[in-house]
């Protein structure tokens, strides 16, 4: 047991083992609802550096706590087998160079094979949001919209369509088939603000 601690808290494996501290904590936090598993909703496909590494496509905090882990694995696992070797100090400073460069490389590795295959479960654009379509024109599909009624359909960028709730303040005539400008969303109705467009004005309906 002496050995053990010893290895932990000793040069290399003490530097992973402060970090699998901040690790543990982390995570203890995220389970108490405390902190954010994706790390404040940045991921590592959003680093060209992670990306370099091959660590792209799934969260910071993730990729961060499979390499410290391994890492310290390795580290202490190797410390132990090769503390016989270390009776002078400038042999165990090479040795513990060797078993610092060896954990970091090979946890490195581990971590791009283990990551791999959960790039799925990670997409690398955020979903769809509704407040994409604000700014976009829409068709008006019930015979009247006014402040308490009203639905269009709205396509997106892609092409795809959806049929939004949308009131307005003014008193326009908004009938079906009629065009209008999505200028604002309502959080706490879940609706659009909408008003008359003219669809000549609608630069998706004028190539030229």
């Amino acid at each position: 047991m002496g050995a053990f601690v010893a290895a932990a808290t000793g040069f290399p494996t003490i530097l992973f083992t402060s970090a699998l501290v901040v690790v543990v904590l982390f995570w203890l936090l995220v389970a108490l609802g405390a902190a954010d598993a994706h790390g404040f909703g940045i991921h590592a496909h959003a680093h060209p550096h992670a990306d370099g590494w091959g660590l792209g496509g799934v969260p910071v905090t993730l990729a961060f706590s499979l390499f410290t882990a391994i890492g310290w694995i390795l580290s202490l696992s190797a410390t132990v087998l090769l503390a016989p070797l270390g009776h002078s100090g400038l042999v165990r400073a090479v040795v513990s160079v060797a078993v610092l460069t060896g954990a970091l490389f090979l946890a490195s590795r581990a971590t791009r094979l283990l990551v791999r295959p959960l790039h799925g479960l990670f997409p690398d654009e955020p979903g769809p949001s509704r407040l994409d379509f604000v700014g976009l024109t829409c068709t008006i599909r019930t015979g009247r919209v006014d402040g308490g009624f009203g639905q269009a359909e709205v396509r997106s960028a892609d092409g795809s369509a959806a049929v939004v709730q949308v009131r307005q303040t003014g008193t326009e005539a908004l009938t079906s088939g009629s065009t209008g400008l999505l200028y604002a969303y309502d959080e706490t109705g879940e609706f659009f603000w909408v008003a008359p467009c003219d669809a000549a004005l609608d630069p998706r309906s004028n190539p030229g």
